[in-house]
């Protein structure tokens, strides 16, 4: 079934020299956890000092990460890990050295949101890259360019488009919270959500995101099929007597 659904989405992906991509409902989507992921750093500085090293050994750190879209409310939303109360990232990570980007990415997806049964684990698919970020210095600063005075940037962060099928399974850390944010509230934010993510509106606009399963004609075939009983389930899936939150800007599903 995800190889089809995989070629469904590559189908959609070149309408009228526009890349396109099935956006299903939030509802379509099962959440539960796994064992907590330490974060490697305490603080900004600690992660400052810790590139610093990692820079002196490797050179210039190659990060990937993916926007991940939900639909809900016929409006796109976009799926954000959250640490504590106001740290946001999407899901993603640095890349080995001589990594594929590509390859990368699905490693740290499944790193992040995959569940630790392989058995209820969906493929990862991504698609186009939708944005690189700079980081010319040893500091939080990103730009969507490199200064043309900067010979020795510290970081390239690239943005993919991750689609994903039309039902799957998640599981987040337990340290961690899965929310959906819709792209209205990303715009213009960078206060809350960092210059990077507040410009994942712009960067989807050259995009077309098929609404799927909302009251907007539905541009993608049905395959007829049904998903496993397992991924069935629209609730969040308690794991060892807890539960994930997935939050919403309409409320909190549990």
């Amino acid at each position: 079934k995800w190889q089809l659904l995989a070629a469904i989405n590559s189908m959609l992906r070149s309408t009228a020299g526009q890349t396109a991509y099935a956006v299903y409902p939030l509802s379509n989507y099962s959440f539960g956890t796994k064992d907590r992921k330490l974060e490697k750093d305490a603080n900004v500085s600690d992660k400052i000092q810790r590139l610093k090293v990692k820079y002196e050994k490797d050179g210039m750190r190659r990060t990937v990460e993916g926007i991940v879209i939900v639909q809900e409310h016929n409006h796109p939303h976009i799926l954000l890990l959250q640490l504590g109360s106001s740290y946001f990232r999407l899901p993603g990570g640095r890349l080995r050295p001589a990594e594929d980007e590509a390859e990368g990415l699905k490693r740290k997806l499944v790193n992040n949101l995959s569940p630790t049964n392989s058995a209820l684990q969906t493929p990862w698919d991504v698609g186009e890259c939708a944005g690189t970020f700079w980081r010319p210095n040893f500091d939080t600063v990103f730009y969507p360019y490199l200064p043309a005075h900067i010979t020795k940037p510290k970081e390239v962060k690239k943005l993919f488009v991750v689609p994903l099928p039309e039902r799957c399974m998640f599981a987040v850390p337990k340290n961690m919270k899965l929310i959906a944010v819709p792209v209205f509230e990303l715009y213009d934010n960078p206060g809350r959500y960092g210059p990077v993510m507040s410009a994942i509106p712009q960067l989807l606009s050259r995009f077309r995101l098929n609404l799927v399963g909302s009251s907007l004609p539905a541009q993608v075939p049905n395959t007829g099929q049904d998903a496993p009983e397992a991924q069935q389930r629209t609730q969040p899936l308690p794991q060892q007597g807890s539960q994930q939150l997935l939050q919403s800007n309409s409320g909190m599903l549990q």
